[in-house]
Formats: C-alpha cells, sequence, structure tokens
C-alpha cells in the first residue's frame, strides 16, 4: 500500500480545506454586518457555498470508503493512532452537523436556500423564530467547535513534520511524482 494519500484524495482534502476556511472567514465577517442587500448576498454565497459543502464531503467519504488511506506509523503509540482516528472522525462529522444545522436555521428562520440561485432546496422545518435562533446558537456552536478541532489538526500535522520528523503531513501535500496520479 502506497505511504501517500490517492491525488484524488489529497485534490478533495485541499479543496475542502479552502472552501471551509472561506466559509468560516465568511460567516464570521458577515455576522455583525447592518441588515443591508451586500448582507443579503453574502449570506446567499455563505449558503451556496456551505451546500457545496455539504455534498463535497459525502463524495470525500465515498473516496475515503473505496480507497484506503495509508496506514499510521506502527511507531505511533496507540493512544495517538486513537486520538488522530477520534480526529478525523470529529471533522467529517462536524463537516456534516454544520451545513445541516445552517440548513435547519435558515429553514426554521424562514430563508429558504437557493443553491447558485438555480435549484431551490426544501425547507426542513416551519418558519419557528424561536427554533431558528436557538439553532443559530448551535450553528455558531459547532463552528467554535469546528475551529478547535482544527487547530487540533493542524498542530498534530505540524508536530508530526517538525518534532517527530515523520511522514504524516508530507504525504497528504500535493506531489507531482508518476506514484500517485491514481
Amino acid at each position: 500500500m502506497s505511504q501517500h494519500y490517492t491525488s484524488t484524495a489529497k485534490a478533495l482534502h485541499w479543496l475542502m480545506a479552502i472552501l471551509l476556511f472561506g466559509l468560516l472567514a465568511l460567516g464570521f465577517y458577515m455576522h455583525d454586518l447592518p441588515l443591508s442587500p451586500d448582507k443579503l448576498k453574502l449570506y446567499s454565497w455563505h449558503k451556496w457555498a456551505g451546500v457545496s459543502a455539504f455534498l463535497l464531503v459525502f463524495i470525500r467519504l465515498i473516496w475515503r470508503f473505496t480507497h484506503r488511506p495509508p496506514a499510521l506509523p506502527e511507531s505511533m503509540p496507540k493512544i495517538m493512532q486513537l486520538a488522530a482516528h477520534a480526529g478525523h472522525l470529529a471533522l467529517y462529522g462536524l463537516m456534516i452537523a454544520i451545513p445541516l444545522s445552517g440548513w435547519l436555521m435558515s429553514s426554521a428562520k424562514g430563508f429558504q436556500t437557493v443553491w447558485f440561485g438555480l435549484l431551490p432546496i426544501p425547507d426542513l422545518l416551519d418558519k419557528n423564530k424561536e427554533l431558528g435562533d436557538l439553532l443559530a446558537t448551535v450553528h455558531q456552536s459547532l463552528n467554535l467547535l469546528f475551529i478547535a478541532v482544527l487547530v487540533g489538526h493542524i498542530g498534530a500535522a505540524l508536530k508530526h513534520h517538525f518534532i517527530d520528523k515523520d511522514d504524516i503531513l508530507t504525504r497528504m501535500l500535493p506531489r507531482h511524482s508518476k506514484e500517485n496520479q491514481a
């Protein structure tokens, strides 16, 4: 088995990373803006990107289930291997829960999502202000948790690269060798 992820897994990882960092930045930026046409446009873009991320995570999961990732180094203590698996599970869970909470929140607040302005996404809940406000808090809390898990994920990758000096980080970096074109 290769010690590197496939080119497709790497592309999905980095595409999701860019998309999710953009969503986080846009979400925090637009949150406190005064109501205006510009704010509504940013909310639409945020929702479009959120739906896209929601769909991409399932593509990523299908790829991961059909293309086994490289094994963790045998030198890594079992507790660290469990922590790595738990961290990845948390990331995937949050990549599903966050857009779902946003979708539920938009539904409860009475703002239907129309993906890229073309495809209406059905509301999951009836309009309910109190529930919408609660779901806004849930959405924000999940995002803060996601940031904490991301910091741990990035910190662990950097620790492996600079302290442990293993290939945990480099095997997810883009490479141009022929062995990774699968």
